[in-house]
């Protein structure tokens, strides 16, 4: 006879603090070219590691992300005329990739 296999695998509650990590989804061109190949753009929280961001799209979105990738995009000086300077904010941008059957549906949560 064939024994099943169980697999202990814990699911991820979605708690406050999970919904604080991902601040929203980046939509640009380089996020559109992403998608084609299954992958997301998130600006995360400047504390976020990356199983945090892990977690959290496990636990939001019910998929498991297969990779991250974090990026710190440090805010430019800009300079203005007749006001002197001011700088940008800094961004921390996750990338994560996801399994080939999975599907986010980003514009459903806006």
């Amino acid at each position: 006879m064939a024994e099943k296999k169980v697999t202990s695998e814990k699911k991820v509650v979605a708690t406050a603090g999970i919904y604080d990590i991902l601040r929203r989804p980046i939509i640009s061109e380089k996020a559109a070219k992403l998608s084609e190949s299954n992958g997301v753009a998130f600006e995360i929280a400047p504390n976020a590691t990356k199983a945090d961001v892990v977690r959290a799209v496990q636990a939001i979105y019910n998929v498991k992300p297969i990779k991250v990738n974090i990026v710190v995009a440090k805010g430019k000086i800009k300079s203005f005329r007749g006001r002197g300077a001011g700088a940008q904010r800094a961004v921390k941008k996750a990338y994560v990739s996801l399994p080939a059957d999975a599907k986010l549906d980003l514009s459903a949560n806006i």
